[in-house]
């Protein structure tokens, strides 16, 4: 069973039905014991980085993710999920978990394509990988041009050894974040149809074996 943090940041249910879908049990709560007791940890999110990091740390889910994180067990950060994994967010100057080095950053007002059009913030719609990290267990059976759905006003920018993929929007900017069994992407794959259903799968995949490995 997979469990999906509850901290009132949006898309829980959007993520269970993916799950679903795959046929993978899941569970949405706030209860830190039952969470923990799941072969991996699904941190959703839509909203803003101050809201969601009070809610988590008002509710000691905050110590739940990092005691997951220090223990090897197996956790997906998905889009505003993603980011709080970091150390900082310009987003109403606040400090975030720390489980991954490095800051969340907006996207320019004056942003623009390669060809000079503008480029509107929030970035929403399709866009591609570019993948630096071939082997990343998130990414097994993805086709090079498979395209993922991102609404994001912010994104993340890592310290080059976690990088796993990159997006093009105005600039290039990470998309997947990371280490095995820990990772953050910054779209998200509950709406970006076969390719983020497998991504999703793997994660499971990945948390059944890591489970075994570690009996």
């Amino acid at each position: 069973m997979l469990g999906i943090v509850d901290y009132g940041a949006g898309n829980q249910t959007s993520v269970r039905r993916a799950l679903d879908a795959l046929g993978i049990t899941s569970t949405i709560s706030h209860d830190a014991e039952k969470l923990w007791s799941c072969q991996g940890i699904i941190v959703p999110g839509v909203g803003a980085a101050g809201q969601a990091m009070q809610q988590l740390r008002g509710t000691g889910l905050d110590g739940l993710l990092k005691d997951a994180a220090k223990q090897g067990r197996p956790v997906l950060g998905i889009c505003l999920g993603c980011q709080i994994l970091l150390d900082y967010s310009e987003e109403n100057d606040t400090d975030l978990l720390g489980l991954i080095h490095g800051q969340c950053r907006r996207f320019a007002s004056d942003l623009t394509e390669e060809d000079g059009r503008p480029a509107p913030v929030p970035h929403m719609g399709w866009n591609t990988l570019h993948i630096q990290q071939k082997d990343c267990s998130l990414l097994k059976g993805l086709p090079s041009e498979a395209f993922f759905y991102f609404v994001h006003s912010y994104y993340i920018d890592p310290e080059s050894p976690q990088i796993i993929a990159q997006s093009y929007y105005g600039h290039p900017f990470t998309a997947i974040v990371g280490h095995e069994g820990l990772w953050g992407v910054q779209f998200h794959p509950e709406k970006s149809g076969r390719p983020g259903l497998q991504l999703l799968k793997n994660f499971y995949t990945f948390c059944q074996e890591d489970k075994n490995h570690a009996q």
